[in-house]
């Protein structure tokens, strides 16, 4: 059976990630596979937050995935056969490629929020990492946008 996995950060682009993803697996008859990585926060000593506060903070982060999770995957099972869950601990992308690689997934489906040059280069893009690395296709759903074509604010 094909596999197609799906990356959610829970942000408004999740629905559309979502959408698309059902859509693709029930066209090709695959196993959706929803997968969420809880980012480890970058702490720069000696102004990084207390080790006893980050684990509470990571934990609450974890409870809080699940239950996303389950949520989504309930959606997705009306229009989809097969849907699993996936949650690590860690950075993004080199966990969305190492699990790609082991379920042998044939696409990934991912949102690209279109934050910007700058912010991308400071911060860095889960999407374009996972273009880069992906020994997959890669559908990539975009942001929605304005009129201009500018990144539409949410208000």
């Amino acid at each position: 059976m094909k596999t197609i996995i799906a990356p959610v950060d829970f942000s408004a682009i999740t629905s559309e990630v979502i959408r698309a993803a059902c859509s693709l697996a029930k066209a090709t008859r695959s196993r959706l596979v929803l997968l969420h990585v809880v980012q480890i926060p970058i702490v720069i000593e000696p102004y990084g937050i207390a080790n006893e506060a980050m684990v509470e903070a990571l934990s609450g982060s974890e409870k809080f995935a699940a239950r996303q999770l389950q949520q989504l995957a309930k959606h997705c099972s009306r229009r989809v056969k097969t849907v699993k869950t996936i949650q690590y601990t860690g950075q993004a992308v080199p966990v969305i490629i190492a699990k790609q690689m082991e379920l042998k997934a044939q696409f990934i489906v991912i949102g690209s929020h279109g934050h910007g040059a700058v912010y991308d280069a400071l911060i860095g893009s889960v999407a374009q990492g996972v273009l880069r690395r992906a020994r997959c296709p890669v559908l990539v759903v975009p942001g929605k946008r304005d009129a201009t074509g500018d990144q539409a604010r949410r208000r």
